[in-house]
């Protein structure tokens, strides 16, 4: 059995990890299935409350394996593996109501960046960087990075990094907006093992229905996102981690969320 995505849980965590170090965690069909079905079982297990999804070795993900594309006798095509392999995993990303991290700790390339500028939260290592590597090759960039960067950085330095195929290291990304934080190489790991601690301490069922909100608002007049705000805060408003919440303040604790 292929071990291209690992997973583990514990503390309410769940980590997925690409796993193809040999070829900078670049996807193929196998690794594409596997995260999707990994993304999946995170969804549907009551233990996990945060997902953080890096990379093993030097890279996050280099993007598509390109020996996959050139190799006759393997090759699914270029409509499967958009409509197979990388649309459904930026789906599930989004749709998932449960916070999600990307933990990019080294080059973030093509469908390998634009995954990671899918998530809720994207933080990077002083050595990371950001390719969208599409136009080197031909290609025109895919896995939503035309939905998510412009929305992120400005239509204008979108364009000039899609049609230049800049790299842009993990400061330039900070500055941008492209990512919420850049951390010290040395303290990567414990830093992000305390920023997905504190969302999976956190009330998930209020988190999920935020992540709802910010997916609706890319659509929404602000009168259809007003009326979606008052239906998802009385559904919130009935959550066990709002009374506990409430209680909590009154009672001048700590709050103890269930994410229920």
């Amino acid at each position: 059995m292929s071990n291209s995505i690992e997973i583990k849980i514990e503390k309410g965590i769940a980590w997925i990890t690409l796993n193809r170090p040999e070829v900078f965690n670049s996807f193929n069909r196998e690794m594409a299935l596997s995260l999707q079905a990994k993304l999946d079982d995170c969804a549907t297990n009551t233990e996990v409350r945060a997902i953080v999804i890096t990379g093993s070795g030097k890279a996050f993900c280099a993007g598509q394996d390109l020996k996959e594309v050139t190799t006759p006798e393997i090759n699914p095509g270029f409509r499967k593996i958009l409509e197979e392999h990388y649309n459904p995993i930026i789906q599930k990303i989004r749709t998932i109501e449960k916070p999600v991290i990307a933990a990019v700790n080294g080059v973030a390339a093509g469908a390998g960046a634009n995954i990671a500028l899918a998530c809720d939260i994207v933080v990077a290592t002083e050595h990371a960087s950001f390719i969208q590597a599409f136009s080197k090759i031909g290609l025109v960039p895919d896995s939503g990075g035309t939905f998510f960067l412009p929305r992120l950085i400005g239509f204008q330095r979108a364009s000039a990094l899609m049609m230049l195929g800049d790299r842009v290291n993990a400061a330039q990304a900070l500055i941008m907006g492209m990512i919420y934080k850049e951390y010290p190489t040395a303290t990567f790991e414990e830093e992000v093992q305390a920023l997905a601690e504190t969302l999976a301490a956190m009330p998930t069922k209020a988190i999920g229905l935020t992540k709802r909100l910010l997916n609706q608002s890319m659509n929404n007049s602000l009168e259809q996102q007003l009326a979606l705000e008052s239906d998802l805060q009385i559904e919130a408003s009935s959550s066990y981690d709002y009374n506990e919440g409430v209680t909590a303040f009154v009672e001048k604790r700590k709050p103890e969320f269930k994410g229920e």
